[in-house]
């Protein structure tokens, strides 16, 4: 068993280097361990001590949060492959100590940077101008060249923009009005996505980091096998379980996929799963991980500050998008298995679930407070700070989960690491949101999407759809959700679709983009440890994930699914319609129900399912007749194939 924690756990490492940036650090030794360490653990400290007594002001806890950032980034990300990853290059260590000493700049002269607001001298252009840039480089090692591009795109418009077409011109800014705006006041790189990164981000990512150094990674998986592993297909269910309660916590597609994947795809391919379809299975999980609640992949915070409503409002609407899109992959892995006769394993085989319970039950106990906190009206990164103490009180409960102080420690450090792709994602959007606001880009954008769909909501989702999924290819959930809801959700806004809607549309998109071809990063993922095709599995994902590419077109169209303007009632039979409409939509991409489908089941199939989770009275019926006919030739198909 230890043999194969290692296996498992080293081609995770290796999975992770390949396809997620992020991992792909130097690994130090001796005095420069512990010097990594210990700024680490100083960043750690410096967020625990503003989150219990309170944050500095805006542009002084973003500084700092942003210069221990930089520092750890050029520390420990290479700048090139070439480099040695045992010790540090020297450019990495020139580049280390100018990341701290930008921000440093701010934090010193604060008082005269106050004073003067608005004036730039020679020392504030050179310390910007630095600053800027350094971010960008950051960008590079860490989220990836699409960030890069996205954001050198939109700096170059800020200089470009009197030689732009008449539709997207503007007068143009010098280096200098560009740099002020950007370091030195809180609507560029200081701006709203760093405010939240350096506030309830890093204490929700370090209370995933203690909810992992606990076990609860593990026993997720053990209580998911317990669950569903007997059934048929079950250790594909216990893949879409997992990895959805894995997601609850992750801030990563491709960390989920290779965080479960190494336990559940090898399972699924002893069940007698094709390689292919086993790694969608995981990709297409691990993805909607980023759209469960309350973390989603971080995102979540910055929604509610840039739609304007508490934290809880976006729990409560990402809630029942999430239990359709995991209903989606669970039925479709049913019909699969159902397809191919796959059983399940022996209920012998399984742990029981009463004694993971009594076990590791208490391991849980933070999840459920910090929502218990959130209902109750709690800040997020009060919330946060609880759970993180209740973490390591609860791991304490039992002397087989009890964590030693060592590890408390490593925890802090660990913390400070993980977060530092979501600081330079959010500080390179910072720049795009930057230029947004001083050139007034984001409306001409908004025109350019509305006058190619002729100024009619469904073409103008659609053109949407696209540039939600091209923009988040190849980019973190955090980065992904800024620029999108900064380039794409406007065009939704201008045709009068609730805000909450509009943002909710292009985070989906956005973030399907991680199995959705060319670029499918999750499913990449799943194929290297399936030993499948990258294409087909992200082909297979994109199918099992349908609900995820119809239902923000519903919830646009019907809002109530986000609890916008809600009864109970209505609400109950849009769930109720939505799902059984999931079954038909799943049974028909399978090419199964209760026997195997024709073409013209198929599309009898998808036809009623479409009908039906789009909420409203006539296309109910519609689609309740539709797939009683459906549902009628199929079960008549299987009494006969039982005869012969």
């Amino acid at each position: 068993m230890a043999k194969e924690a290692e296996v498992r756990e080293a081609t995770a490492e290796e999975v992770l280097k390949q396809y997620d940036k992020e991992s792909n650090t130097r690994e130090f030794n001796g005095m420069m361990k512990c010097i990594v360490s210990v700024i680490a653990i100083l960043f750690a400290v410096f967020q625990l001590y503003t989150g219990i007594f309170g944050v500095l002001d805006a542009h002084l806890q973003r500084a700092v949060h942003l210069g221990f950032a930089l520092s750890l980034v050029y520390v420990l990300f290479p700048g090139r492959k070439s480099w040695s990853r045992a010790s540090l290059h020297p450019i990495d260590g020139v580049l280390a100590v100018l990341g701290a000493a930008a921000p440093a700049y701010i934090v010193v002269e604060y008082s005269e940077l106050v004073m003067r607001s608005g004036m730039v001298t020679s020392a504030d252009l050179v310390f910007g101008l630095i600053g800027v840039l350094l971010v960008l480089e950051a960008t590079r090692r860490v989220v990836g060249i699409p960030m890069v591009m996205v954001a050198t795109f939109f700096l170059a418009y800020a200089f470009l923009g009197p030689y732009m077409p008449d539709l997207l011109a503007h007068r143009g800014l010098d280096l200098e009005e560009l740099v002020g705006h950007l370091f030195y006041t809180t609507e560029g790189i200081f701006g709203i996505p760093l405010g939240v990164s350096a506030t309830f981000i890093y204490l929700f990512i370090l209370f995933g980091v203690y909810l992992e150094i606990t076990g609860l990674g593990k026993f997720f998986i053990d209580i998911a096998n317990a669950v569903a592993g007997w059934a048929s297909g079950g250790p594909a269910k216990v893949a879409v379980l997992s990895s959805g309660l894995m997601g609850t916590v992750s801030g990563s597609s491709v960390a989920n996929v290779a965080g479960t994947g190494c336990f559940t795809i090898p399972m699924m391919k002893k069940l007698g799963y094709h390689k292919n379809f086993a790694g969608a299975v995981e990709a297409a999980s691990s993805t909607g991980g980023q759209l469960m609640p309350p973390v989603m992949g971080a995102a979540a915070f910055l929604m509610a500050e840039f739609v304007g409503v508490p934290y809880i409002e976006i729990i409560g609407a990402a809630a029942i998008p999430a239990l359709l899109y995991f209903t989606g992959i669970w039925l479709g892995v049913h019909f699969e298995a159902k397809k191919n006769n796959l059983k399940g394993i022996p209920r012998e085989e399984l742990p029981n679930t009463w004694t993971l319970l009594k076990e590791k039950g208490h391991l849980a106990i933070p999840l459920i407070v910090i929502v218990y906190l959130l209902v109750d009206g709690y800040t997020p990164m009060r919330a946060a700070l609880v759970a993180i103490a209740l973490s390591i009180i609860a791991s304490a409960l039992r002397k087989a989960t009890r964590v030693p102080l060592k590890e408390l420690f490593w925890g802090l450090e660990k913390g400070s690491k993980g977060v530092l792709g979501v600081v330079v994602a959010c500080a390179s959007a910072g720049i795009i949101i930057g230029v947004v606001t001083k050139t007034g880009v984001g409306l001409k954008l908004a025109s350019v999407l509305i006058e190619l769909s002729g100024g009619l909501l469904l073409p103008t989702m659609f053109f949407t759809m696209l540039t939600s999924i091209l923009l988040g290819m190849g980019v973190p959930t955090t980065a992904n959700y800024v620029i999108t809801s900064t380039i794409a959700a406007p065009a939704l806004l201008e045709l009068g679709v609730p805000v909450l809607a509009a943002h909710m549309f292009v985070f989906y998109f956005g973030i399907i983009a991680d199995i959705t071809p060319p670029v499918a990063l999750a499913a990449f993922a799943g194929s290297a440890i399936s030993g499948g095709k990258p294409l087909k599995t992200a082909i297979n994902a994109s199918k099992l994930a349908v609900a995820a590419f119809l239902i923000p077109y519903i919830f646009v169209y019907s809002p109530v699914l986000l609890l916008i303007d809600a009864t109970p009632l209505t609400l109950v039979m849009a769930v109720a319609t939505a799902l059984i409409g999931m079954v038909g939509l799943s049974a028909s991409l399978i090419g199964y129900f209760v026997a195997p489908t024709s073409m013209l089941e198929r599309i009898i199939l998808f036809a009623g399912g479409i009908l039906l989770v789009d909420p409203g009275a006539m296309t109910d019926i519609i689609g309740l007749g539709v797939l009683a006919v459906g549902f009628a030739i199929q079960f008549m198909k299987r009494k006969r194939l039982a005869r012969s």
